[in-house]
């Protein structure tokens, strides 16, 4: 191999070396949390529904402010109002995306399992883990929920694997049922 040979074949190996650190330094990976982990996890649960939403730029990083109206809630104190700030978002002429950040709509009801205290901004425990999207049926008027992250490959360090899992089209009767449960049991 000539000198030119092996100094264009180091280059590649050099530059490759870079893609493979910027692609894994990009990444998120987010770890499963059972059900009770995050109802253990949150100092709030509460069906709200999306306001609106603004997106910042802060410290050179995109945040997304988005603004619920809580109908009900079933674990903490939450005012009628409040605050969920998730990371990226469209500024200006900025996209940022984070993998596992739920994204909200207008109108759209929620439950959300939140960490945080009133008078500031709320996180999502988990983010899409932490995100349950309610769904009326048209047809019956029956309400379902569904897990953000029932499509999202997440690690499950039991299984030592990525799975997809979670609660997808349940009723929502029976996931009240579940959540106020484990609610229940936590507090003894």
């Amino acid at each position: 191999m000539s000198y030119v040979q092996r100094r264009r074949f180091l280059w590649v190996l050099f530059l490759g070396g870079i893609v493979l650190i910027a692609m894994v330094a990009n990444a998120t990976t987010l770890v499963r949390l059972p059900f009770y982990k995050l109802v253990e996890n949150s100092s709030a649960i509460a069906r709200v529904r999306c306001v609106n939403s603004v997106t910042r730029l802060e410290s050179g990083e995109v945040w997304t402010d988005t603004v619920f109206e809580v109908t009900e809630h079933d674990k903490g104190y939450l005012p009628a109002r409040i605050v969920v700030r998730t990371p990226g978002g469209r500024f200006q002429h900025i996209q940022s995306h984070v993998d596992g950040v739920p994204e909200f709509r207008p109108g759209e009801e929620l439950f959300l399992f939140l960490t945080g205290h009133p008078g500031a901004q709320f996180r999502i425990v988990g983010w899409t883990q932490g995100t349950f999207r309610i769904r009326m049926n048209p047809h019956t008027g029956m309400e379902t929920v569904t897990q953000d992250s029932a499509d999202v490959p997440v690690f499950d360090p039991q299984q030592n694997r990525f799975t997809k899992m979670g609660v997808k089209e349940l009723r929502i009767d029976i996931f009240m049922e579940k959540m106020n449960k484990e609610i229940s049991r936590q507090a003894l």
